[in-house]
């Protein structure tokens, strides 16, 4: 991890909003972002969860009294919050303790908010949407949008992605697969149908599915089972239950398509992660899969719940080993030019700066 920018405690800038216990994509991706914003800023994480370094951790009464007084400079510092309870957290600091701190909420969501949560994004002093689309459902425009990024060292292409497929044991030549939480919203079911109806044209691919299965979707996931046993397929689709996340960046390095079939999703890193890997995308009008890809060049969009469509589009993509592998490496290019971490840890310090 980066080193935390040297300065006194007293000039912290930016104050970090962490009020999950639970570890989600929020999390990960303010970690990630931290990691390189501690290198550009001083700066604190209010709420101990996940923080790998305990000198970066504040509390809230911390808080209260570190941010009665404006910063030397006379400027005041910022209070990113990614969730709702952060956006309270932030407007309780300011306007109940008088906390001298700007505001600035990041809104994910893809879908019209109440009103107590649009009375919260008034109060911010900034509001940032992380695609296109999320700023479309904001009942007044953002100030920025800025698309996340991807760690690109740690989603790296296998040098050979056959062999790599291959030394994996889930057999076959080359590898297709969707990862995620194993349930119906992330459109696993249409994933095993296509490759039931697609695979039996195409014997040097085989298929994994990734992710932990839980209780409550076990009869789901036996239902895919049974369906894949009947149509003759079990030994060339594969469902691997939860893995370490270290073992998952191999799992992408190594696969030749990836498949992204949710019903919803708050921006969708998954997609970013296969195609830094080289691996392009057959994906659904969820999140910002639509802005990220490029037609025909970097994979396929289409409407989501729609069979016919995802069957249609990876048959095609299977059909073609050698236009697969170029769309591959186009899509490999995009992220390093557009979706890299650093550059959207440097794109928020930098609109910080203007709000101080």
């Amino acid at each position: 991890m980066t080193q935390p920018h040297s300065s006194a405690s007293d000039e912290i800038e930016l104050i970090i909003g962490n009020s999950n216990s639970n570890f989600s994509g929020v999390t990960s991706t303010m970690l990630q972002v931290m990691s390189y914003q501690q290198s550009l800023l001083n700066l604190r994480i209010m709420g101990k969860h996940f923080v790998p370094d305990s000198t970066l951790v504040i509390s809230f009464w911390q808080t209260v009294k570190l941010c009665r007084k404006p910063l030397k400079s006379g400027k005041w510092r910022i209070f990113h919050a990614r969730r709702v309870d952060e956006m309270i957290q932030g407007v309780i600091l300011k306007y109940l303790f008088g906390a001298k701190i700007k505001l600035v909420f990041s809104s994910a969501a893809q879908r019209k908010r109440s009103a107590s949560t649009k009375w919260l994004t008034d109060k911010m002093d900034a509001v940032i949407a992380i695609s296109q689309r999320s700023a479309k459902c904001l009942h007044t425009p953002p100030d920025l949008i800025s698309p996340h990024g991807i760690q690109i060292e740690k989603y790296c292409p296998a040098p050979n992605k056959q062999a790599a497929w291959q030394a994996l044991g889930f057999g076959g030549q080359y590898g297709i697969g969707i990862l995620g939480r194993v349930r119906k919203q992330k459109g696993v079911h249409l994933f095993i149908e296509a490759c039931i109806q697609v695979l039996p044209k195409y014997p040097e691919f085989n298929a994994v599915v990734v992710g932990a299965i839980s209780t409550s979707n076990q009869e789901f996931v036996d239902d895919l089972k049974a369906k894949i046993e009947q149509a003759g397929l079990t030994e060339r689709i594969h469902f691997t239950g939860e893995l370490d996340f270290a073992q998952i960046p191999p799992i992408f390095s190594a696969l030749s398509l990836v498949s992204a079939l949710s019903d919803n999703e708050g921006f969708g890193l998954t997609a970013l992660e296969a195609m830094s890997c080289e691996a392009p995308v057959l994906a659904t009008q969820a999140g910002a899969w639509e802005e990220i890809i490029r037609q025909g060049q970097d994979g396929y969009v289409v409407p989501v719940n729609d069979q016919s469509a995802i069957t249609s589009k990876m048959d095609l993509m299977l059909s073609d080993i050698d236009q697969l592998q170029k769309m591959g490496k186009a899509a490999k290019q995009r992220v390093e030019a557009h979706y890299q971490v650093e550059d959207e840890a440097k794109r928020l310090v930098n609109f910080f700066r203007t709000l101080q």
